[in-house]
């Protein structure tokens, strides 16, 4: 299996707790994600609560032509306010790992993301990935990245 590697980073002009607390919830995913891919929490929310290492979170997600798929994931790691990890159990990929990280910086956070992900299928997983994984990821980091300036105010170039 061939993996890929995708770093994603952004500022926002907001402390590192209310960055933490926004993006540790896992009921804060849907506004990010674009709306087409129909992103659906199915956890029982009641009981999600607050993150923690071993926490289970399911979901439905439509990321090719509507056909909606389950996804499970577990957040594996937690360093509180500093980064969480989250894998993927069951899903469109053969792997997902998937490091948020945040950093205090002056004026705000800076946030790092750290994706690493494989396809099966061998080569026609490689195909599926240079002719659209790889554009549809950027395509739906691009549109969290709009999303969280629209929701927290873009960070000022110092």
């Amino acid at each position: 299996m061939k993996s890929y590697h995708l770093i994603f980073k952004q500022k926002l002009p907001i402390l590192k707790r209310e960055t933490w607390d926004f993006f540790s919830s896992p009921m804060n995913l849907a506004r990010i994600t674009p709306k087409e891919m129909l992103f659906t929490v199915t956890s029982d929310i009641n009981h999600l609560g607050e993150m923690y290492p071993g926490m289970i979170i399911t979901y439905k997600i439509s990321p090719l032509m509507g056909i909606k798929l389950n996804w499970i994931t577990e957040i594996t790691h937690i360093k509180e306010e500093e980064y969480f990890i989250d894998e993927q159990r069951f899903g469109p990929y053969k792997f997902w790992h998937h490091q948020h990280h945040f950093k205090e910086i002056e004026g705000g956070t800076e946030m790092t993301d750290i994706l690493t992900y494989g396809l099966s299928m061998g080569l026609i997983g490689r195909l599926a990935n240079s002719i659209f994984v790889a554009d549809k990821l950027q395509q739906i980091f691009n549109f969290r990245k709009q999303k969280v300036i629209e929701l927290f105010g873009a960070y000022p170039e110092i």
